[in-house]
């Protein structure tokens, strides 16, 4: 067979016969390569799959509550009164059987039980909701590369809000790097946030990042909430 694929080679490639075994010695460490990908992703959808089985025994639950009698469906929308005082309606809606979890609970397998969110997009926004720090607004996973106003909507038809920013950024001990990893503050911005400190010393506020020129009242206004003047 080596033969055959030597004389392949030589003929119609050109190959010398050093060529024609050195390129043999490579045709599997390229599939290999090839392959990787597949591998590991199949290695993530094994790992999880005992995750998603569980998450599909919500969805059964989901269907299941529609066969469930008016007077039951009534008993459990009376033990969530404060649920539909904020929101206007019950459990028994859109979601009927389904336990609205606050959002900063939600991981990025549960997430993928909104419709138009799958596991691309789950990932990205459990990622952008770590590196901010933390929501206070809904609207701010707009920021999220593929999210529409739609997709948000039914995310919290799904999951309860409420704001919780839960990590700040000392903007005046944090260096380039580290300041960087926030979704608002690009790395240009990191290091001119720097340099000025190094210049003219801590920041005391967050108007002072209006005397960077560059710095606009919006921008400064987005970060504001996770901003903190450690000295």
């Amino acid at each position: 067979m080596k033969r055959i694929l030597y004389y392949y080679l030589r003929s119609y490639f050109g190959f010398s016969t050093r060529e024609s075994r050195g390129f043999v010695l490579v045709i599997p460490s390229l599939i290999l390569l090839y392959m990787l990908p597949s591998v590991y992703e199949w290695g993530i959808r094994y790992k999880n799959q005992g995750l998603l089985e569980q998450y599909e025994l919500i969805l059964d639950s989901i269907i299941q509550a529609e066969m469930l009698p008016k007077e039951i469906k009534a008993e459990h929308s009376d033990m969530d009164q404060d649920s539909i005082k904020r929101t206007g309606r019950t459990n028994y809606g859109r979601n009927p059987g389904f336990n609205r979890i606050d959002f900063n609970e939600a991981d990025s397998v549960v997430l993928q039980i909104v419709p138009g969110i799958g596991q691309t997009m789950a990932s990205r926004i459990v990622k952008f909701r770590e590196n901010i720090g933390g929501l206070h607004q809904k609207e701010q996973l707009l920021d999220v590369y593929g999210m529409t106003p739609e997709i948000v909507e039914k995310l919290f038809d799904h999951f309860l809000f409420s704001p919780a920013i839960t990590r700040k950024l000392d903007i005046n001990d944090l260096d380039i790097q580290e300041l960087a990893k926030h979704p608002y503050i690009s790395y240009g911005a990191a290091k001119v946030i720097v340099a000025y400190r190094e210049q003219h010393g801590p920041y005391k506020r967050a108007e002072d990042l209006l005397q960077i020129k560059i710095f606009n009242q919006d921008w400064v206004d987005r970060l504001l909430p996770y901003l903190e003047f450690g000295k």
